[in-house]
């Protein structure tokens, strides 16, 4: 394997000292104003800046060494934002710009920026002058305040506050990621600055080569940076987390509703093959009623890993498989990988050459890189054209019954870059790409869309071949608004309980990153997961967006039966509490897809203003009611959990806990502990085979309602669709809204009515069976919809 050398780049160890800009970077005074349309330009000393109005508390802020103005198209921001007239006021020392109560004011002097929001708080700034650079690197500094929490910033390490170190943008096949490991697989460039005035999103839409620096050569800067000659910042202002998350879910565009069958328990490993080991393992599932709803198939499916092909030796008739998983309530998603062999006779490539379709060097030749094919090229999916020839391609597994995609080593990885440092590993600098609409430009510029355009291409093959059907695709790169295509799993993971520790703030992150939908390999890929970690990972994860369980070839096998009967039992009763979970998870699905809300969130999202929760990692919120507190080392049979202010109970023994307080949880191997906020109402289903089936049934809705008085509240909806189809989107759908009542007279009594927000779905529940939780009280009863502020009231237990 040929190496590159780094070409005066830092080694993995001084990656993370500071960001790579000379000391002696130059300031830009502003000199001039003028208007251009609905965009306010600026002259700088040593560039310009373009500063644009959106709605709803956003700014977008170009800044050049040449014309601002002139900007390419995004490959994150969904269409050409819309823009405000803003009014202009020229000051002795500044240049004032204002839109929907937020003022921008440019300082002639130093051309630094401030914006005002009313009334009169500035909330953002740069420090020092508009801009900073020197020959190869352009950046911001922003002032970081002593009570200031950085979030966001996608897949990173580290803890939940990302204060205090440099994340670097660059997507990078990393299979060995340590605790301070950086960069791994995606790139999301936004960060969310909180503090006791709100939050700020600062969101660097650029796909070359990017860096944040958080505080960690100046404790109060955090410095934002690009190799680029041109920063597109959009800077997203709100009142608090919630805010800038969806601001910037609208901007970047959210998730689709995804078939209820990927909300399932996912088995995967590298690799089962042949097709009789598929079988086995599926019917095994079955034969254990373990639920399941897909196996996964890696590479050795294909004929010699040539992608968009069925190895005839072990996969003779995927069709036949395909359908005999179906009759056991099972689907197959099959791995794709972006390098096409170098194979004369190979209709990919045949099709690639034809249509000009793959990455070329500099002098002109179509590239050649190296994957799990051996020698192949590469394709340049920033054409539209070239995304639509892959998405054709896709046909002989659509017909083969495939239901799922899953984009692996879209980085892209490239075994003919450097092994050891991982950024290099990845085709070199001298190639180019065609964008749509653009001359010929360095690959180099585009590094961390390529999966994104990618996940684009294989989106749009389920609606060519799949067009009435939810499409479901998995990727392992991505950038700011992949969350459009797919879902995101966090790569190559270690069987390490610094790993499953990992996986929380890891994927808390991307939520707030404007990804819904992810979850980490349970019981770790690599490496050999023990009888313990297995079951602490797999009750964890159960509890994650994403849900599958994955492992590498050299392991020891990882299925929920690999570890013995005591496992084994653990395992099944938590994906079956997974199952069972899937009415209220959907329900979190579905306002996901709706408003950008992540499905698992930090405490921070709900107690803002708790110290407490500012960086607690080992805890989380499933929606807004269901606070999960894994074990994350070996031997632990109890946990402290700090439950913040407010009323909690203990799901599995019914207690009624006060917040803020720290209660010792106990945690025997097969109890991982959890909570419920209270006034809440869970819609809790009994757990089948696959999640079709179990979303067929009513749910039984169990009443958390805590013991203040209060009048009828809403505590949560219930969404009724047929969890396969687009038709939710013509309004096939049933929207049903749970109330609460608690009056605490002489009696105790509590109410619950379930109100018709929007009818559309002809199975819908008729009624729900009630179960009432409380102290020494648990009733049942039943409750039929009725119309808003009308429904039926049923009255569960007098306390």
């Amino acid at each position: 394997m040929q190496n590159r050398t780094h070409e005066g780049r830092p080694l993995p160890s001084e990656a993370t000292r500071r960001l790579p800009i000379e000391k002696d970077a130059r300031f830009a005074g502003a000199v001039e104003h003028t208007e251009s349309g609905r965009t306010s330009f600026v002259s700088l000393a040593y560039g310009s800046a373009a500063l644009r109005f959106l709605p709803g508390g956003i700014v977008r802020l170009t800044l050049s060494r040449g014309d601002a103005r002139e900007t390419e198209p995004s490959f994150a921001v969904l269409g050409e934002p819309e823009t405000l007239p803003p009014e202009v006021e020229e000051a002795g020392s500044f240049l004032g710009l204002s839109a929907e109560g937020v003022t921008a004011r440019v300082y002639y002097e130093s051309g630094s920026i401030e914006l005002i929001q009313e009334p009169g708080d500035t909330r953002f700034e740069t420090r020092g002058g508009a801009f900073v650079f020197d020959d190869t690197v352009m950046g911001v500094h922003i002032p970081l305040g002593g009570e200031d929490r950085v979030y966001g910033l996608g897949e990173k390490t580290g803890s939940l506050d990302k204060r205090g170190r440099v994340y670097e943008m660059w997507n990078s096949d990393e299979p060995t990621h340590f605790p301070t490991q950086d960069p791994l697989y995606c790139s999301i460039p936004l960060a969310i600055r909180t503090d006791p005035r709100g939050a700020v999103g600062i969101f660097l839409d650029e796909p070359a080569r990017s860096w944040f620096e958080v505080g960690k050569e100046d404790p109060e800067t955090m410095s934002v940076a690009a190799s680029s000659s041109t920063i597109d910042l959009y800077i997203i202002l709100a009142d608090q987390l919630s805010g800038v998350v969806e601001r910037y879910s609208a901007l970047t565009g959210r998730m689709p509703l995804p078939p209820v069958w990927a909300l399932g328990f996912q088995q995967s490993r590298y690799s089962y093959f042949p097709d009789s080991r598929v079988r086995e393992v599926a019917q095994t599932m079955r034969d254990k009623e373990i639920p399941c709803d897909v196996v996964y198939l890696d590479i050795d499916y294909m004929d010699e890993c040539r992608v968009f092909t069925w190895s005839s030796a072990s996969f003779p008739d995927p069709l036949r498989l395909s359908r005999e998983l179906a009759e056991l309530g099972m689907r197959m998603v099959t791995i794709v990988d972006p390098g096409v062999k170098l194979d004369p006779e190979y209709h990919a490539y045949q099709s690639g050459m034809a249509g000009d379709h793959f990455c070329r060097r500099a002098t002109g030749e179509v590239y050649e890189g190296a994957v799990w094919a051996g020698r192949s090229a590469f394709p340049d999916f920033t054409r539209s054209e070239t995304r639509a020839w892959w998405a054709e391609l896709h046909k002989v597994l659509f017909e083969n019954g495939v239901a799922g995609i899953w984009n692996d080593m879209n980085e892209p990885a490239d075994f003919s870059g450097e092994f050891y440092y991982r950024p290099d590993f990845t085709p070199p600098e001298d190639v180019t790409v065609h964008p749509d609409g653009l001359g010929r430009r360095g690959l180099e510029r585009y590094h961390n869309v390529y999966g994104h355009t990618m996940c684009e291409a294989t989106a749009s093959a389920f609606e060519r071949f799949q067009p009435h059907r939810r499409p479901f695709v998995l990727t392992r790169a991505a950038y700011a608004g992949t969350q459009r295509y797919a879902a995101v799993w966090t790569g190559d993971n270690h069987s390490w309980w610094e790993h499953l520790s990992m996986m929380i703030p890891m994927v808390l992150n991307m939520g707030l990153s404007g990804f819904p939908f992810t979850g980490a390999d349970a019981g770790g890929f690599q490496a050999d997961a023990t009888p313990e970690l297995y079951a602490r990972w797999i009750q964890a994860a159960a509890f994650m967006p994403f849900f599958r369980a994955h492992s590498a070839r050299d392991t020891v096998a990882h299925e929920p039966w690999s570890f013995g009967s005591e496992v084994e039992h653990i395992a099944r009763y938590y994906i079956g509490l997974r199952y069972s979970l899937l009415p209220y998870l959907y329900t979190q699905f579905h306002d996901a897809s709706a408003h950008g809300t992540p499905v698992v969130r930090p405490l921070v999202w709900h107690y803002p203003e708790d110290r407490r929760v500012w960086n607690l990692n080992d805890e989380f919120f499933l929606g807004p009611d269901m606070l999960v507190a894994p074990v994350l080392s070996p031997g632990a049979r109890a946990r402290s959990v700090y439950l913040p202010e407010g009323e909690w109970y203990d799901f599995w023994s019914g207690e009624l806990l006060v917040g803020p307080t720290d209660v010792v949880a106990r945690a025997p191997l097969d109890t991982l502990p959890l909570f419920v906020r209270a006034p809440a109402a869970l819609a809790i289903a009994t757990a089948k085979r696959n999640a079709e089936e179990t979303l067929a049934e009513a749910p039984r809705l169990h009443i958390y309602p805590g013991t203040g008085e209060f009048r009828p509240r809403s505590v949560g909806l219930l969404v009724h669709d047929d969890g396969l189809s687009l038709d939710y989107r013509g309004g096939a759908r049933t929207v049903r809204e749970i109330l609460l009542s608690v009056e605490n007279g002489e009696k105790w009594r509590v109410g619950c009515a379930v109100s018709e927000l929007q009818s559309g779905f002809e199975a819908a529940p008729s009624a729900y069976d009630v179960i009432l939780h409380g102290a020494q009280v648990m009733e049942s009863s039943s409750v039929r919809p009725g119309s808003r502020g009308a429904g039926e009231w049923t009255w569960l237990g007098a306390k």
